[in-house]
């Protein structure tokens, strides 16, 4: 078990030269990324920054931000990387919970980041990239820094018990929670997820998912834990782009979101073949659907499908061998290597195939709680079959079949009760994306006078199609009970999303509520 920054500096020792990240048109190795996060680790000791302190990465997709996470890290601080999106007032309320001591941004981002410093006294450091150039009050220069070539020493970082990192998500308060994560439980969901993904040193890992999220920050770790070369895009908003890269780097592995895999399948210049070097897509966020996961296995032929579900509690739960992807539609698959995965009743006991309960994780990649919240710890980390350790209840209801795979069956919270029935959006949801004239979908629960609650079903129209609110209704009918057809259908243009890419039900809620 290693801290994770040293898997950086292993690699610089056994290939410096090997490309490490490649960001638009820069290409930095192994040897230089190491040597510029040891440069800004000692900047960052020497204005103040100590062990176990609390650094908030401020950035988009770049170059800069990996050598930021590193460097953090290699200081024995504590690394908390925020979407670059992130609007002052949240930023505040982050820097102030954390206690962060310090600020590393882009100059592009340091209006965002200067008002919400004012709202955090704790705050005493700030670097930027390009500061000198933007003329920036009170921020070390990250270009001069990494430019800096006298002698320094390396800080002691620590063991891997210390925190490596807080990963802020969204809180059913409203208010973001800080999961804590040490350097042993990230090295172990890291080393189990590579392991089943088999990456190498030769894996050439495209990411455009946000690297303030974990599955997007896990890309980064992992590709280093293999000595694998990293792709980096900014966002997936133009596909075509990303997707000729891929082809450019001879991508071999791809890690998405389902609503990337909907932008996909609606391209019509794509042919099965077009990416000869692709070694496997991920997906995880959300399940997916499983004629999504046919169209894709149509159009990318000899590359592995790996559909998984995970949580930033513990980065990831579960995942399906893609070999039994025909065998098991829908199921998000089994734990990963070296942990645990089972359901429980409200009482904690295990459920016997079939029955739906709350899945609980247990294994060394499980957080320590939330940073300061122990009410919310409470609920999430409970003594499990064994007295000496805390397992976590996800909060996800699950059911898995006689040979234990599991099925994601949704949310505590998400479930829709009509007609004296449970629905789950995610059920109904499968169906309408087995709908050829639908590219995305997302089903609430909205009230109604007689049923308590009607199922509703707001979906996005593939390109070229012009389905009708009869088509949808039939093409339910035909495939669920009665009591979960949809009772309204309502066609957008486009599903509100998180920073992370996935539907979100709680923005589209907020949206019915104000009548838009």
């Amino acid at each position: 078990m290693m801290r994770v920054e040293e898997h950086l500096r292993a690699g610089a020792e056994r290939h410096a030269d090997k490309e490490a990240v490649i960001a638009g048109p820069v290409r930095l190795t192994y040897g230089e990324v190491d040597a510029a996060s040891d440069r800004l680790a000692a900047a960052l000791s020497r204005a103040g920054v100590k062990r176990h302190d609390r650094v908030i990465v401020f950035m988009d997709n770049c170059w800069q931000a990996v050598v930021a996470i590193y460097a953090v890290m290699k200081a024995g601080a504590v690394v908390s990387p925020v979407n670059p999106s992130t609007k002052a007032d949240k930023l505040a309320f982050i820097l102030k919970n954390a206690g962060a001591c310090a600020v590393i941004t882009q100059a592009r981002l340091a209006g965002t980041a200067d008002r919400a410093v004012e709202a955090a006294p704790t705050v005493s450091v700030k670097v930027a990239t390009d500061a000198s150039e933007q003329g920036l009050s009170g921020y070390l220069d990250f270009e001069e820094i990494l430019d800096d070539r006298s002698a320094f020493e390396r800080p002691f970082a620590g063991i891997v018990t210390d925190l490596a990192m807080l990963i802020y998500t969204s809180g059913s308060t409203g208010f973001p929670k800080g999961v804590m994560m040490t350097h042993q439980n990230v090295d172990a969901a890291a080393g189990s997820i590579t392991t089943y993904l088999e990456n190498t040193a030769d894996d050439i890992i495209l990411n455009v998912l946000p690297i303030s999220f974990d599955y997007g920050l896990y890309q980064v770790l992992m590709a280093f834990r293999a000595g694998a070369t990293l792709v980096l895009e900014k966002s997936f908003a133009f596909p075509q782009v990303v997707l000729n890269r891929m082809i450019e780097e001879k991508v071999t592995g791809f890690p998405i979101v389902p609503t990337m895999a909907a932008l996909i399948l609606r391209m019509k210049s794509l042919e099965p073949g077009t990416f000869p070097h692709l070694r496997y897509i991920s997906s995880t966020g959300a399940a997916f659907a499983p004629a999504v996961i046919q169209q894709m296995r149509t159009l990318f032929p000899g590359t592995d499908v790996y559909s998984m579900y995970g949580l930033t509690e513990c980065k990831r739960c579960t995942w399906l061998p893609p070999s039994e992807l025909d065998r098991r539609p829908g199921s998000v698959g089994i734990a990963i290597p070296g942990t645990e995965a089972y359901v429980v009743d409200d009482d904690g006991e295990r459920l016997p195939a079939g029955k739906v309960g709350e899945l609980v994780i247990r294994g060394p990649h499980v957080m320590k709680g939330y940073w300061q919240n122990e009410e919310a710890t409470a609920k999430a980390l409970k003594t499990g079959i064994y007295p000496w350790e805390k397992v976590l209840h996800t909060g996800d209801l699950f059911h898995a079949d006689e040979d234990g795979f599991l099925y994601f069956v949704g949310r505590k919270d998400d479930i829709i009760k009509t007609r004296g029935e449970k629905v789950s959006p995610k059920e109904v949801e499968n169906v309408l994306y087995a709908m050829p004239e639908i590219s995305e979908a997302a089903v609430l629960g909205v009230t109604d006078t007689v049923l308590g609650s009607a199922i509703k079903a707001i979906v996005v129209a593939a390109p070229g199609t012009q389905p009708t609110e009869k088509d949808v209704l039939r093409h339910c009918a035909r495939h669920l009970e009665d009591f979960m057809v949809p009772k309204q259908v309502e066609f957008r243009d486009s599903l509100p999303k998180t920073d992370s890419g996935k539907i979100s039900r709680r923005l589209l809620q907020e949206t019915l509520e104000a009548g838009e």
